[in-house]
């Protein structure tokens, strides 16, 4: 507690002048390449970036990534997975994602609680009440843009399982688990319209690339006028 007798707790469903634009698909769609791809083309255009992903993004939150991204497909259950990404997203949003948006920053984040609505809430277990509830309580903050890399299921995860990273758990699985997980994204692309932008990943990464940036472009403030010397 500090002297004046507040806990310097974030409030991470406050209002700030940033940008935070999430990005969501199934494994192998290509949306971390998106991810950095946009985040050079908006620093190329003089704008603060902040590139980060989930789970992760925060020394603790990262500590959490290796519990639940490595090892043996049963080694959780759903509902303590759940509870383990509630608890690396607010490490990750008091830490980095608060403070970059109070400061005006644009925030791009590879996944967020929507995969957390897909891997535990349906795919994993029938928990998106339980997902829903802990995440007003612990979170509170949706994005202001999701753009969602739509990809073949089959496709995706030759891609992610070609890679060959000690970070299979999930795509051990199987092909079931990620046909879940497109239909549920889709199914969440309508759910919230607003936010969600749908972008066929089943193209060459440049051209993917260019409508991520037109499709977020058209969010964005007006570019700071930080003309390059």
């Amino acid at each position: 507690m500090r002297p004046d007798g507040s806990t310097g707790a974030v409030d991470c469903a406050a209002a700030y002048p940033g940008l935070f634009v999430t990005f969501e698909g199934i494994d192998g769609s290509g949306k971390s390449t998106q991810c950095r791809l946009l985040a050079e083309a908006l620093q190329a255009r003089r704008f603060e970036v902040v590139l980060t992903r989930e789970p992760g993004g925060s020394d603790g939150a990262e500590e959490i990534r290796r519990l639940v991204l490595e090892g043996d497909p049963d080694r959780w259950s759903a509902e303590t997975e759940l509870l383990l990404f509630t608890a690396a997203r607010r490490d990750h949003m008091e830490r980095r994602i608060i403070p970059a948006l109070a400061e005006g920053q644009i925030v791009i984040c590879d996944r967020f609680a929507d995969s957390t609505r897909m891997y535990q809430g349906l795919s994993r277990g029938n928990l998106r009440d339980s997902v829903d509830q802990l995440h007003a309580l612990m979170i509170g903050q949706e994005p202001d843009l999701t753009v969602l890399i739509d990809m073949d299921p089959a496709k995706g995860l030759a891609r992610a399982k070609g890679r060959q990273g000690s970070e299979e758990r999930f795509e051990d699985f199987g092909l079931n688990l990620q046909q879940q997980m497109r239909a549920g994204f889709l199914a969440l692309a309508a759910e919230f319209p607003d936010r969600f932008r749908v972008i066929d990943g089943d193209r060459p990464i440049e051209v993917v690339a260019e409508e991520v940036l037109a499709t977020v472009s058209a969010s964005m403030p007006t570019a700071p006028d930080r003309s390059a010397p």
